[in-house]
């Protein structure tokens, strides 16, 4: 096994024991990307930042070393990093380099961790399959066939890349399933945490109450290690929440005798695929050998979540968006002689934002407008206070975690929906977006394959703040799953 395929816990676990150094580690990964051109999931490496890191992880072992010192990391392009590019995947941002560094990613430094480079994601992370971003596509390392695939979106390039081993995790962000749909389109685990769980500081905002950072990562372990990095309070994030962070690896006991498991009659949805349909009920089966307890709950407001989803996170999104106008920083439009300001401000957008983030942006500025106000955006937040009271209710009655489906179907081929139908494309987020509208914690973790030999996953929800007891459930479903299944390699 070569070391850029480890997980994060073998890893820390060989350089312990000095059989690793950081700097071998950080260069098998190096050599890994290179070679992974092909699926365009690194945009902005950086090697030299990567290798000081390394050797300075190696200086400070032993007791002075942090949770995550000398593992190597991909950064979605949405966090912010001191003096290199940071784009939100857009041209808008082009040649944008922070003075600053994010919460999450300073955190994760003060941890020891070690930055590979930035990832590839849709732009300003709207959208589901990777194929907005001015990159260009990130692309599934997974292949069944001559095409190539979506690896989701938006954070598709952390999905590759953790699923490639070009890197050993990566942060990702999630606003209505962003960082669960892509993990399950690619095998690995993805965790969503409570909303004010991680500070948003230093992240470019898509939807201020909805977005959440989270970590990518190879198997559930790796994902409590991770969270525990990230989590944490934040005085520069009015929404982060002064909770304790407990040892989220320490609670992975593998024991949830007696515990309750909710099934949602209404993610039964009409066309589901009989595969994922059979998936489900082997993941009820493999809690229940388990000693979990499974019962039938309703979530009766389900079927208004993906209408309100996208009617708050265009509406969010319109009112982030418009720093982005050409003067401070980033791109700006080429005037013409007598050309005004708006001149600037509309040329300038124009050719910064790509279709999909000008058709939410329009779509948001037109539901907060003086006469649809009431009709749609506060029409829509009542209906958020009727989802998220929905499970409050489910776990006031016991519910210790709820399993559903994590995506409709298995991953698509790029250019397959992205021109034909946006409103298809959105179906995409049925099972993820109640989770962000009630702001719960959420994980996907890998279960099967389908016909096709491509991965499928189960998603997990729990109680507000209890990322703890899901990781524990996850953790019991990923080994009796005991998914190993990896992209074999063409790239």
């Amino acid at each position: 096994m070569n070391a850029n395929e480890l997980t994060i816990a073998d890893a820390r676990d060989a350089l312990a024991k000095g059989e690793l150094s950081a700097v071998d580690l950080t260069m098998a990964c190096l050599t890994a990307i290179d070679a992974g051109t092909p699926l365009n999931a690194f945009v902005h490496a950086t090697p030299e930042i990567a290798l000081d890191q390394a050797r300075a992880a190696d200086a400070r072992r032993g007791a002075e070393a942090g949770t995550l010192n000398g593992i190597p990391l991909g950064i979605k392009d949405l966090f912010c990093t001191r003096g290199v590019a940071s784009q939100a995947a857009s041209n808008i941002l082009k040649g944008f380099k922070p003075e600053y560094e994010s919460t999450v990613t300073s955190k994760l430094f003060e941890a020891g961790a070690v930055m590979l480079g930035k990832l590839n994601m849709d732009e300003f992370a709207m959208g589901s399959s990777n194929e907005t971003s001015c990159y260009g596509d990130a692309v599934n390392p997974w292949k069944v066939d001559d095409r190539r695939l979506t690896p989701g979106g938006s954070s598709g390039g952390s999905a590759a890349a953790v699923a490639a081993d070009l890197c050993l995790a990566a942060t990702g962000t999630d606003t209505g399933g962003s960082i669960r749909q892509p993990a399950a389109f690619t095998g690995i685990v993805g965790i969503k945490p409570t909303y004010g769980r991680v500070s948003r500081w230093g992240i470019v905002a898509f939807a201020s109450s909805l977005d959440q950072a989270g970590p990518m990562t190879k198997s559930v372990r790796d994902a409590a290690i991770l969270l525990g990095a990230m989590a944490g309070h934040d005085p520069k994030d009015s929404t982060s929440a002064d909770i304790p962070v407990p040892d989220f690896e320490a609670a992975l006991t593998g024991d949830i005798r007696g515990k309750k498991i909710g099934i949602p009659r209404e993610y039964r949805m009409e066309g589901m695929p009989a595969e994922i349909e059979a998936l489900w009920a082997r993941g009820r089966e493999m809690l229940a050998d388990a000693g979990a307890e499974i019962v039938d709950i309703s979530l009766p407001h389900t079927k208004y979540a993906l209408p309100a989803y996208y009617v708050i996170a265009p509406a969010e999104a319109s009112s982030n968006l418009a720093r982005y106008d050409g003067v401070r920083y980033g791109h700006r439009a080429r005037l013409g002689q007598g050309d005004g300001i708006v001149d600037m401000y509309e040329k300038t957008r124009a050719e910064g934002f790509g279709k999909e983030v000008q058709r939410r942006v329009m779509i948001g500025t037109y539901v907060l407008s003086a006469g649809f106000y009431d009709a749609y955006y506060n029409r829509a937040r009542k209906v958020r206070a009727l989802i998220k009271r929905d499970f409050d209710e489910a776990f006031a009655a016991g519910v210790d975690a709820i399993l559903t489906p994590a995506t409709p179907s298995s991953a698509f081929g790029l250019g397959e929906m992205a021109d034909a139908d946006p409103v298809a494309m959105y179906l995409n987020d049925v099972f993820t977006v109640t989770v962000n509208l009630a702001g719960l914690p959420g994980i996907s973790v890998p279960v099967g394959l389908d016909a096709k030999g491509l991965p499928l996953g189960l998603q997990l929800i729990g109680r507000p703040w209890d990322e703890a007891g899901l990781l524990n459930h996850a953790h019991v479903l990923e080994r009796a799953a005991g998914f190993v299944e990896k992209p074999r390699k063409w790239w």
